[in-house]
């Protein structure tokens, strides 16, 4: 059956870019003098029994962080990204990931099994030790997954003679993984990056740099014995059966070639359930690169693999022109980097025929100018990974050039700790809970970015989480009532609990109409059902009529209904009660300035606004301070202007209510607050029946101990959602880590 000549059939139009993709990513834990690290596999990563994204390969010190099934490139890296994210900063201080495929400069004992709990995956272990020796499990890389689209898929068996799916998938692998083989020297001239291995690693020194050592012989490869045949795929998978029954081979995943048929967990499956995607296991780790690998690589590589399957296969003499491919790889794996490539190794069919995909399918620029990077690098070695190495060899040595880049990722990955890396622009308290799920092991999906939506599983348990604590464990009417300010006053007044009066209007009118009852008042001017303190103005001293016109219609501006309620003298603290407990105490600080007698306010709100901590839109654990109509109000109303030079120590609040969201200060009390606030506010949550809120209590005196009988405090308002990282990433105070006890009570298996 023909399986040649099929993308050339396709409608122009037709989705020849849409695959799947998963990256594996190898890596070893390191010290910050380069020697290997000899903890154990990170207790903050969870069981590795079932860890979906971070693994141990053979050793102890080496790290595999494995991606979701992704549906481009793009969002393939993104995860890589994330993941690589939560393992740089779960690793003890000192540790570092070393960026290169060959490993620093080790000793053969330093390198420990890993010690799993699986005996047979243990044992494994110990006899691939003991067969290819320890030192050369060291060796890392990068194995590149794809699977073509399903509609590419059922294009191209549309296209053909085929008349079962499955005989079709197969042979359209087949004939991808004998033309990768055919053309992996040109992968290993563009991708290698492995040109020396430190003293003392190979049995013999080679005397001057290579493309890639792990690409060629001196790699991690089967014994010079061991063949496998790709004349098909039932000789393919009776070689490795007819291999392990001799004790060639420990186990079927023993075949170490450099394409690999994936999708079953034995290879006798794939000729009765089929291949379901292909493995390539050829790529060094780009030093250059936090993640080893780049985008644009990973895209030229798609486009490679797609003029592989535009490429005629070749149906006679299979083996034996494989093994000359294998000798070309090798020949041009261990050549010096800035040699070009031997006269057997012509690019001009494979570059032919990614032009003829781009023009066939209009792919565009982009891919053009991939194309035109391939071949700039095949007239210039400079412009190759191994090229670009060349100049940070020092005396045939990568250590100290390993070793910078390795703090240098390190100090990257703890740049906004906060947030996590490729996902900021989601809310900050779903970043944070997606950090701590993939650090522990619970599969992840998105179901929806823009509306932070969450879906968490392990095993057969699923729970879907909606802005970092919005789950299945509260029901679905007390967040509405929350949300609503006059409910939630009336359940706590019913219930017992101290509330402050105060009136409700839906319109301006209204609201103005009340004035009388207000007038030589200290009240608070708020919307209903709003969140972030938006539209709120706190009037401390009674206030004009103008005033309490302009702190109205802020209010309507944000609701359309407003309340006018007294205000509670005091400090306000909010409290985060979660499932009968509180777990954190927050004493917020309205956002301020204080006065240096040289700098304008404005100038002192810019300053503080440069601390990085702030941030805009709930991506920062503090937002930056805004001059807008409320803090122009407040200004005024003490007896300022935004151009006026602020005598020294002198404070001034640009807002009364001090939401964190609106430009205020945290400070974590959790520690000194009376246990009898933190009781109080538990019950108040239970008195509203919610699993998780915020809790938030006027406190005139918190020395004063809280009794049912005195409670000596008021609250002002319960939230539902409470926003969490302010709790945890404090202006002052230690802070309090909310999103790992969520996870805790969503999945108490783990």
């Amino acid at each position: 059956m023909k399986i040649n000549q099929l993308l050339q059939k396709l409608d122009r139009e037709a989705p020849v870019l849409q695959a799947t993709f998963g990256i594996e990513r190898e890596g070893l834990r390191v010290t910050e003098n380069g020697d290997l690290a000899q903890t154990s596999h990170p207790q903050k990563f969870g069981s590795r029994n079932f860890h979906p994204y971070i693994q141990t390969d053979f050793s102890e010190q080496q790290l595999e962080l494995i991606t979701p099934i992704a549906h481009s490139t793009k969002e393939a890296r993104r995860l890589l990204g994330a993941i690589t994210d939560v393992a740089e900063r779960s690793l003890e201080p000192e540790e570092l990931i070393w960026p290169l495929s060959m490993p620093p400069q080790l000793d053969e004992k330093d390198i420990q099994i890993a010690a799993l709990e699986d005996d047979f995956e243990f044992h494994y272990r110990e006899q691939l030790a003991e067969k290819y020796g320890k030192k050369l499990q060291a060796i890392s890389g990068i194995h590149y997954n794809m699977e073509l689209g399903a509609d590419l898929t059922a294009a191209l068996f549309k296209a053909s003679d085929y008349s079962s799916l499955l005989d079709f998938k197969n042979a359209l692998y087949l004939k991808l993984a004998r033309n990768f083989l055919r053309y992996r020297w040109l992968l290993t001239y563009l991708y290698g990056a492995a040109p020396i291995a430190e003293a003392g690693f190979l049995p013999e020194e080679v005397s001057q740099p290579v493309r890639s050592f792990r690409n060629s012989d001196f790699g991690y490869v089967n014994e010079d014995h061991i063949h496998f045949s790709y004349t098909s795929l039932e000789k393919y998978v009776s070689d490795i059966e007819r291999y392990v029954e001799q004790g060639d081979l420990i186990a079927e995943k023993e075949c170490y070639a450099a394409v690999r048929f994936r999708g079953q967990n034995q290879n006798r499956a794939y000729l009765e359930k089929g291949v379901t995607y292909l493995e390539f296991r050829s790529f060094d780790l780009n030093p250059f690169e936090p993640l080893g690998i780049s985008q644009e690589t990973m895209d030229t590589v798609q486009l490679l693999l797609l003029a592989l399957l535009w490429l005629d296969d070749k149906e006679e003499n299979i083996d034996q022109e494989l093994a000359a491919a294998h000798d070309l790889n090798n020949q041009v794996a261990l050549a010096h980097p800035l040699t070009n490539l031997p006269k057997e190794a012509d690019a001009q069919p494979i570059l032919a025929a990614l032009q003829n995909l781009i023009q066939y399918f209009q792919l565009g620029a982009y891919y053009q100018g991939l194309v035109e990077k391939v071949q700039a690098a095949l007239l210039d070695p400079q412009l190759t990974i191994a090229g670009q190495l060349l100049p940070y060899i020092e005396q045939q040595s990568l250590q100290a050039f390993g070793l910078a880049k390795a703090q240098e990722y390190r100090d990257y990955a703890w740049t906004a700790p906060y947030a996590l890396k490729g996902y900021e622009n989601m809310e900050l308290s779903t970043q944070m809970l997606l950090f701590d799920a993939l650090q522990k092991g619970l599969q992840v999906e998105i179901l929806d970015e823009n509306d932070q939506f969450l879906k968490l599983w392990h095993g057969d348990h699923v729970e879907y989480v909606k802005n970092g604590n919005m789950t299945s464990k509260d029901n679905y009417v007390m967040p509405l009532a929350m949300a609503n300010k006059t409910v939630t006053k009336k359940i706590l007044a019913a219930a017992g609990f101290s509330v402050p009066d105060g009136a409700e209007f839906t319109s301006l009118q209204a609201g103005l109409d009340y004035f009388s009852h207000i007038k030589g008042k200290q009240i608070v001017v708020k919307p209903k059902s709003t969140n972030f303190g938006l539209g709120i103005s706190i009037f401390q001293e009674p206030t004009s009529y103008a005033a309490y016109q302009k702190a109205l219609e802020l209010a309507f501006s944000e609701d359309s209904s407003v309340l006018v309620e007294e205000f509670i003298a005091g400090t306000e603290y909010r409290f985060f009660v979660l499932d009968g407990k509180c777990e954190a105490v927050l004493l917020r600080v309205a956002a301020n300035v204080v006065g240096d007698g040289i700098h304008t306010i404005r100038q002192l709100v810019a300053q503080k606004n440069d601390n990085p901590l702030r941030g805009r839109d709930h991506r920062s654990p503090l937002e930056k301070i805004q001059l807008g109509e409320i803090e122009l109000l407040m200004l005024a109303q003490q007896g300022y202007q935004p151009d006026d030079i602020l005598p020294q120590g002198t404070k001034v609040e640009l807002r009364r209510n001090s939401n964190i969201s609106t430009g205020g200060d945290s400070i974590d009390v959790t520690e000194t607050m009376h246990p009898s606030y933190k009781d109080l506010a538990a019950e108040m949550a239970l008195a509203m029946g919610t699993w998780a809120c915020g809790v938030d209590l006027i406190i005139p005196d918190s020395s004063a101990i809280s009794t049912k009988e005195n409670p000596n405090c008021t609250c002002i308002e319960l939230n539902f959602n409470p926003s969490m990282y302010m709790h945890t990433y404090c202006a002052e105070g230690p802070g309090q880590e909310i999103t790992p006890k969520i996870l805790a009570k969503l999945f108490p298996e783990l």
